[in-house]
């Protein structure tokens, strides 16, 4: 059984999908898979600071209140895929995202993509494990 996750801290989607969705497995186990973020500010609609260093801090803070919607926090993350909108940008982008997932980092796969949403430098999704509440 799945359940979408909707929250106003996070920017609303600009397709026909989820901000995240919730599997509950057996055991009361739940798994959380979030749509990508980008650096959009939930409160303006547009992308907050140009360097990757900006916008990398904006997509976690993105990616944690869409967590939060589920009743996780960042360090429930057990799995991100990090978009690069350039790989030049991979160690000013490491440098925000240590600071987010200082300790125990989840699994990471980084990856160069052709172009993402708005002009964004970087989008990141997530995998997250919790427990029922």
């Amino acid at each position: 059984m799945k359940t979408p996750v909707e929250v106003k801290d996070a920017p609303a989607p600009v397709g026909p999908y989820s901000q995240a969705q919730v599997v509950r497995l057996h055991g009361g186990t739940r798994m959380v898979f979030t749509a990508g973020q980008v650096a959009l500010d939930p409160r303006t609609g547009k992308i907050a600071g140009e360097g990757v260093g900006e916008q990398t801090d904006q997509v976690l803070r993105n990616v944690a209140a869409v967590l939060a919607g589920a009743g996780l926090t960042l360090a429930d993350v057990v799995k991100n895929t990090v978009y690069l909108a350039d790989m030049e940008d991979f160690q000013a982008m490491n440098q925000v995202y240590a600071q987010h997932f200082s300790s125990a980092p989840p699994a990471r796969t980084t990856i160069a993509a052709a172009g993402l949403p708005r002009g964004a430098r970087v989008e990141i999704d997530a995998i997250a494990v919790g427990r029922d509440l």
